[in-house]
């Protein structure tokens, strides 16, 4: 298994909140997101992560290095780093050689999350919150049938099984990986650069059963805003120091 890490981005709406950092590296209780996403996936025995950067990507590679406590790293650069995220998955395409965890870089959550994504019964799965609401541009998973159908920040007025706010991580089996590709290729074949990777999966979450693990109740925040670091120091960093 190897981790794909999505760090690309500028995160305009963060602005200079980050001090012209990439959001990977903000640092919590004295380590970057993106080291405590390495020392958990070395946790669960993961050997390999690929990087996929853009903005200011030496700032990344300086700080990590190819290799960590043993964890080979990889890089992957995007060159439109200003375009959405479905680029940065689709260049990472070409490492979608073994089972895969698919990891936005800027989330700050327990090492737990991971292991339940490398434990779950599930070959194909999505963490997601249950107990969060949609207050504005949560990006929520639609589950229907005891399978994920959408991610997507347009709910549907219609019965679901259940909704929750997706965290931002996947577990995808080597196998069904091909799925994911051939949903998303159709975009960029279109040049729909702008786009996020989750609005181009309806074609996978059809042909690919996805499975959910719920982490309601857990500690976790994705840096999005400038009080999302505010509230990430205040109220989520306590509590993950009191998980330890």
């Amino acid at each position: 298994m190897k981790a794909v890490i999505l760090a690309a981005g500028v995160g305009k709406r963060i602005g200079a909140a980050t001090g012209n950092r990439p959001k990977c590296l903000l640092e919590f209780g004295g380590r970057s997101l993106l080291v405590r996403y390495l020392d958990a996936l070395l946790a669960v025995g993961v050997k390999s992560a690929v990087l996929v950067v853009g903005h200011r990507q030496k700032l990344i590679r300086d700080a990590v290095g190819e290799s960590y406590r043993g964890l080979a790293i990889q890089y992957v650069v995007n060159d439109q780093y200003h375009r959405g995220s479905l680029y940065s998955l689709w260049l990472a395409r070409g490492n979608f050689d073994d089972d895969l965890l698919i990891m936005d870089a800027d989330v700050l959550c327990p090492a737990s999350f991971v292991r339940r994504l490398v434990t779950s019964p599930h070959p194909n799965v999505l963490l997601v919150d249950e107990m969060a609401r949609q207050d504005s541009e949560e990006r929520m998973a639609i589950i229907r049938g005891g399978r994920v159908v959408a991610l997507t920040k347009k709910v549907p007025n219609e019965p679901l099984d259940l909704i929750g706010e997706g965290v931002g991580f996947i577990k995808v089996t080597r196998s069904d990986a091909r799925r994911m590709v051939a949903a998303m290729e159709p975009f960029v074949q279109k040049g729909e650069l702008d786009m996020e990777y989750e609005d181009t999966w309806e074609a996978f979450f059809r042909a690919v059963p996805v499975g959910c693990e719920k982490i309601g109740g857990q500690p976790w925040i994705e840096i999005d805003f400038p009080e999302d670091i505010v509230r990430a120091e205040r109220e989520v960093l306590p509590r993950l120091q009191e998980t330890l």
